[in-house]
């Protein structure tokens, strides 16, 4: 059986690691190197960094501060935010990054996964999709969560597979920041629908919903923030309590 990952992520703007609820209300959680290297102490399996205004504000991500991160931790590290070419991919693996992430670009000009998985390989392209639940459909949002798009997400996830993502990261827009648990049963349909690892994203509170997720969203791999950052769940206490409950974990 594959071990099960458990994957911090650092959202970013203005230099500063945040974290809001819904995609709103950002509050400060740190300093972005002191987090990084305090999950790798942890045994944090990677890190992810989203630059969350990257795309709406039209810049790039800071190459300078990954870097930075890079150059203090030991683990696989995804970087995403305002990514849409071959030159802003190879500028962030320069400068340390593993693996990148991209959303909006993949959704406005799909043929960018192609062209980025030809380029780097499938192991470095991780396609984020952000999606909410709307008519009673799953449809997919762009812009840090900003847009809505017509693409049904159902869809969407088989597509970026076919075109060369390596993997998904997968977050449910109504669950991220509530702490009231994963999106399970979507996790579930995706992980059905694709050969690809899926990162679940959104709504981590407890050690329970990790397992759930894991278990009855049969996630590969589970992504949380403010969990983290606030020092509400230690990670090798998670790891633990998986671990206990048959979970397969790197401890």
């Amino acid at each position: 059986m594959l071990t099960k990952r458990i994957i911090p992520c650092l959202d970013i703007k203005d230099g500063r690691t945040v974290k809001g609820v819904n995609f709103e209300n950002l509050r400060d959680a740190g300093d972005a190197v002191e987090l990084a290297r305090l999950y790798v102490e942890q045994g944090a399996d990677e890190l992810v960094f989203l630059d969350i205004t990257a795309t709406v504000e039209k810049r790039k991500t800071l190459a300078s501060l990954v870097k930075r991160i890079a150059q203090n931790i030991n683990i696989p590290f995804t970087v995403g935010g305002g990514i849409s070419t071959i030159e802003d991919v190879r500028l962030l693996l320069d400068n340390g990054a593993d693996k990148v992430s991209i959303n909006s670009a993949a959704v406005k000009k799909p043929e960018t996964i192609n062209l980025l998985s030809q380029e780097f390989g499938n192991q470095c392209i991780v396609v984020a999709i952000d999606t909410n639940w709307l008519d009673n459909q799953w449809f997919v949002y762009i812009n840090g969560g900003r847009t809505p798009t017509d693409k049904l997400t159902f869809e969407w996830v088989k597509e970026v597979e076919s075109r060369g993502a390596g993997e998904i990261l997968l977050t449910s827009m109504a669950h991220d920041g509530t702490k009231n648990g994963f999106a399970c049963e979507l996790t579930a349909q995706v992980s059905n629908l694709v050969q690809i690892p899926v990162i679940a994203s959104g709504g981590a509170g407890n050690r329970a919903h990790f397992a759930e997720v894991f278990e009855t969203g049969k996630a590969d791999a589970a992504l949380a923030a403010s969990v983290f950052h606030f020092r509400e769940i230690p990670i090798p206490d998670l790891k633990k309590h998986l671990q206990d409950k048959g979970i397969t974990m790197r401890l």
